[in-house]
């Protein structure tokens, strides 16, 4: 008699409190906390996904909240309003770019447009954000994030080469770095690696075109209540829920201006910012894990076509901007 599987319970529970616990850990990347809950969902299962969904769904927004933090709006600002109306066309263009690419290749509507804010703005913290706001499921949030994640990865080891080849200078890389590269923790890492200038121009730029985030995800929430309103979902059916309301965006601009005009609350802000990051990598240990087989197979490769086409062309328009001086 051939033996049977273990049930899930006797592995599968423990192993998902062991990353829960593991996902906390200041060493453990979002990215690691993604790969490892997805790992286990494909590999063991997770007889848990409705709990971890409600809690992801809990988390997420509390976690772009305490991201505010990290915010100083005073420097922030002067870097945003320096270049407020390229960094709004650039938006525009690339989630524009990013929706026609998915209708082309098809993907999954909900997924694209996670794949294209992420592109536009900062990568995992505005999925992060617009996520809940559009109640994306799951699977639709783990490949978004997957792809992202992978980009960024790819980003941090060829940037500075290519930078260097092509005679960027320390703001030139800067800007570039800020305007291609998804995530702002992947944004620092290569400007750390290209010089000193390099990382203060990315780390400012990047973190004006963040707070973008909060304009976005009203706007989409807007368009998104509009457009299940004309469609009138089926009832009983996720389509038919109504559009959860972007609260935490107003959470997120309140902890950026307390910590920004309440100079004592600066050191504590800091360490808000730092268990936001660390909620952030559980709720996407979270995610990861709600993964199964049967929904990547329906999503497929077409989002990470999606991501990559789609980042390349901002990577050469941005880097063909940066060199004819058209940007700073």
């Amino acid at each position: 008699m051939p033996d049977q599987p273990m049930p899930p319970s006797r592995f599968t529970l423990p192993l998902l409190g062991a990353g829960a616990a593991l996902a906390l850990a200041p060493f453990t990347s979002a990215a690691a906390g993604l790969l490892g809950g997805a790992f286990l969902g494909l590999t063991l299962g997770n007889p848990r996904a409705r709990e971890t969904r409600a809690w992801t769904h809990r988390l997420l927004p509390l976690a772009v909240i305490g991201l505010g933090a990290q915010m100083n709006l005073v420097a922030v600002a002067k870097a945003g309003l320096h270049g407020l109306g390229i960094t709004a066309l650039s938006i525009t263009l690339v989630l524009s770019l990013g929706l026609w690419l998915a209708r082309r290749l098809k993907v999954d509507p909900d997924a694209g447009l996670l794949i294209a804010v992420g592109t536009a703005i900062c990568g995992g913290s505005a999925i992060a954000a617009v996520a809940p706001v559009i109640r994306a499921r799951s699977h639709q949030v783990s490949v978004a994030l997957a792809t992202v994640f992978l980009l960024n990865a790819a980003a941090l080891v060829l940037f500075p080469p290519i930078g260097h080849a092509v005679g960027l200078g320390q703001d030139g890389f800067g800007l570039w770095a800020a305007l291609a590269i998804h995530d702002t923790s992947s944004v620092v890492g290569a400007g750390l690696a290209y010089g000193p200038r390099a990382l203060e121009v990315a780390t400012t730029v990047k973190l004006a075109r963040a707070l973008w985030i909060v304009p976005v995800t009203l706007g989409i929430g807007w368009m998104e209540a509009r457009r299940r309103k004309a469609a009138g979902g089926p009832a009983g059916t996720e389509d038919a829920l109504p559009v959860k309301k972007p609260w935490f965006i107003a959470g997120f601009l309140a902890m950026a201006a307390v910590v920004t005009w309440v100079p004592a609350l600066r050191g504590p802000g800091h360490w808000v910012a730092f268990a936001a990051q660390r909620m952030l990598v559980l709720t996407l240990f979270l995610i990861g894990a709600g993964l199964s087989r049967q929904a990547l197979k329906e999503v497929g490769v077409r989002p990470l076509l999606q991501g990559l086409l789609l980042w390349i062309a901002v990577c050469v328009c941005g880097l063909l901007l940066v060199r004819l001086g058209l940007l700073g």
